[in-house]
């Protein structure tokens, strides 16, 4: 069964048991890219020094055959891009959120002030990181694990601080806090060292008695006034029906909330305040 419209249209939704390739999933590595998504290469000797000059992530000691996920900022921190892939060696094989890849590509595309010449290109051929489950089992299996997907989960001004847990020197498994300068760093580190943020990335547990779930970017209410943006949501073989949200980190954890009628009880994934600073 094909999805039939809005952001993965065109994807394989299930192959007749969602459930069950959901379970099928668990013991298969999270690092799965669609079939669907748009893909893109990066050649050249220089090619993995221009995405650590680029990125939120270290490309200096990426090995070939290693999965890596990163941000593209802007200058205010705001996450813009979003890349995962492999590099075989010789050339980064990379992917991207459905329509998107133009924007990317023309971010990669970048000057930069010391040059870091690449040969950047759409391709039709996939990283060898691909998913073979459908797109119901995936996306059900990834929100309850808790990991956005940027432009579903996210908006025009959401920070990577947001959607990830500070890890020794990481956000996540996209941002590297320690490295070489790139564009939005300074915004990135200074929302880490105050470890205090305005929104946070949130699991709903949403009412299965509904028969739908709610739109991606629908309003998400507590006692009728909009605290948060509802992202993705799936129905889960364990958990029924669940989605990522952004909350306001002043809304209590134990608020009841609704999303387009739904009721929704909440887990967090994101903390309000981080525990670290950098140094």
């Amino acid at each position: 069964m094909l999805v039939t419209e809005g952001f993965d249209a065109g994807a394989i939704w299930h192959y007749g048991d969602p459930l069950r390739e959901q379970r099928l999933l668990l013991d298969r590595s999270q690092e799965q890219i669609p079939a669907h998504f748009p893909r893109f290469t990066v050649s050249g000797a220089q090619r993995l020094a221009r995405l650590h000059a680029l990125t939120t992530q270290d490309f200096t000691t990426l090995k070939p055959g290693e999965f890596i996920a990163a941000y593209v900022l802007n200058k205010c921190g705001h996450i813009v891009g979003v890349l995962f892939g492999v590099d075989d060696g010789e050339v980064f094989h990379g992917a991207t959120e459905p329509g998107h890849l133009d924007d990317l590509l023309s971010l990669l595309s970048a000057p930069i002030t010391s040059g870091i010449p690449a040969m950047i290109c759409s391709s039709e051929t996939e990283p060898n990181v691909a998913d073979a489950a459908g797109l119901w089992a995936s996306e059900a299996q990834r929100i309850a694990a808790g990991r956005p997907r940027i432009f579903l989960d996210t908006d025009a001004t959401t920070i990577p601080n947001e959607v990830a847990m500070p890890v020794g020197d990481r956000l996540g498994s996209c941002v590297q806090l320690r490295k070489d300068p790139y564009v939005g760093q300074d915004a990135v580190v200074k929302a880490y060292q105050r470890g205090e943020l305005s929104r946070r990335l949130t699991r709903l547990l949403l009412d299965g008695s509904a028969d739908r779930l709610p739109a991606v970017a629908a309003d998400v209410l507590h006692q009728g006034q909009v605290v948060g943006r509802m992202g993705s949501s799936a129905i889960h073989y364990e958990l029924g029906s669940i989605g990522l949200a952004l909350l306001a980190c002043e809304l209590a954890v134990d608020a009841i909330l609704e999303v387009e009628g739904i009721a929704a009880s909440q887990q967090v994934i994101v903390s309000s305040a981080g525990e670290r600073s950098v140094s």
